[in-house]
């Protein structure tokens, strides 16, 4: 029932979407995805990610057939492409398979299964795709807030940021000294943070095989809850970042050419106009919330996995402040986005109570009070750095710590095991 009502709801979403991106004239999530069973697709990385997703609920013999079966119809794709001349640089020249073999389990999990076991197969078909539409379905919003938010505030973060020390203008400058490698790698890391949470989420969904059932909760529920909600930010508190407000990116509609060399100077803020391309998805920063979510999920993995959460966390951050994607105070914002978002679903998993309750309350009453003092109080906040500064971190340390706190004794208590009699015990008895 729950599964069936989901499903609903998400399909009613999507149809929603699709007919608001039409009537602005630009491509839907469901009519986007559906072009790439037959063109190239704009990540085949992702779609491949997203059949290992739906894969976690067949045998091995299973998933090697299905990989050889995706392997073979992307070579098809390939060579026809080739014999009639197709452009091969538009998109992913592979991921075509990955995404015909998903169809193709539903397909046989629709015509060939019943029971328990047809559900199962539906479940990993709808965990895959979820994943792939869930791309779809943010492009679709990034294109939508440029074409209805014509100013942006980013003159407002620009003034809050100061409290921080302007880290976007510092990292800038460390990633170009860094040169071409340290960008490549940093920028390898931006564009497949979904196909990192995937590495994790098969490490969650390792015994669905055997066990037949998915675990209760798992990271890419909170990956597609942070990104089904992070776009409505988007529409409430518009920011391109400070390569386009204040770089050369921005070309005419930028402030001044500053960033990454000059950092700009407390003025009174305003709202700006903006041309009607570039997105405007900086508050919060989306890329944080989810990098925040694979390191809280890969802490109950092996060292190895919690290394590579830990890496993939710093790298995004370093990225999105290098590359002038994202002010700090973005960054802020994200983590405490994450961490609720995160309370919200354990506590929805587990059933509320009060600890859960006021968790969520807590986080959410952080990240409003952090959205109003960027947009009423950024040039106090630029004007007494040395306070305003280490209030924003410690707000964002204090949900962290109720967070982990609270899970902390949400976690079942192990009972130790009693010690059973040895032969000296049995004969000390008289």
């Amino acid at each position: 029932m729950l599964w069936g009502a989901a499903g609903i709801v998400t399909l009613g979403f999507l149809v929603a979407l699709e007919i608001t991106a039409r009537h602005y004239g630009l491509p839907g999530p469901m009519v986007s995805q559906a072009r790439e069973v037959v063109f190239a697709p704009k990540s085949g990385f992702l779609l491949y990610a997203s059949m290992a997703l739906t894969m976690v609920v067949l045998t091995w013999r299973q998933r090697r057939i299905a990989i050889a079966a995706a392997l073979g119809i992307d070579a098809v794709f390939l060579l026809v492409r080739w014999a009639v001349g197709a452009d091969l640089t538009e998109g992913h020249p592979f991921g075509n398979g990955a995404l015909w073999v998903i169809l193709g389990i539903a397909v046989i999990a629709v015509t060939r299964r019943t029971g328990p076991e047809r559900l199962l197969l539906l479940k990993g078909v709808g965990l895959g795709l979820l994943l792939v539409t869930g791309r779809k379905t943010g492009d679709t919003w990034l294109l939508i807030t440029s074409e209805t938010r014509r100013t942006v505030l980013d003159q407002y973060l620009a003034n809050a940021d100061h409290a921080l020390g302007n880290p976007s203008w510092l990292v800038g400058r460390m990633v170009t000294a860094t040169g071409p490698v340290g960008a490549r790698l940093l920028d390898y890391v931006y564009a497949q943070l979904a196909v990192a949470a995937v590495v994790v989420a098969l490490y969650q969904m390792r015994k669905v095989a055997v066990e037949r059932r998915f675990p209760s909760h798992h990271l890419v529920r909170t990956f597609l809850v942070i990104g089904l909600l992070g776009p409505a930010i988007y529409m409430i508190f518009p920011v391109v970042g400070p390569i386009f407000a204040f770089g050369a990116d921005g070309g005419h509609w930028a402030v001044a050419n500053l960033w990454p060399d000059t950092p700009p100077p407390v003025t009174t803020p305003h709202a700006m106009p903006f041309d009607e391309i570039t997105p405007r998805n900086c508050m919060p920063s989306l890329h944080t919330a989810w990098a925040t979510a694979i390191f809280i999920h890969s802490r109950k993995g092996p060292r190895a996995l919690r290394y590579a959460g830990t890496f993939w966390l710093i790298a995004t951050l370093t990225a999105t402040l290098g590359f002038g994607y994202h002010y700090g105070v973005d960054l802020v914002a994200g983590v405490v986005f994450a961490y609720t978002i995160e309370a919200a679903l354990r506590s929805l998993d587990r059933g509320w109570d009060r600890s859960g309750i006021l968790l969520v309350a807590y986080g959410t009453t952080v990240f409003a009070a952090l959205l109003l003092s960027y947009r009423y109080a950024p040039v106090e906040m630029a004007t007494y750095p040395w306070v305003c500064g280490p209030l924003l971190i410690l707000a964002m340390a204090s949900v962290v710590y109720g967070y982990v706190r609270t899970t902390e004794r949400w976690e079942p208590t192990a009972v130790p095991a009693q010690r059973s009699p040895s032969q000296a015990d049995l004969t000390a008895v008289p």
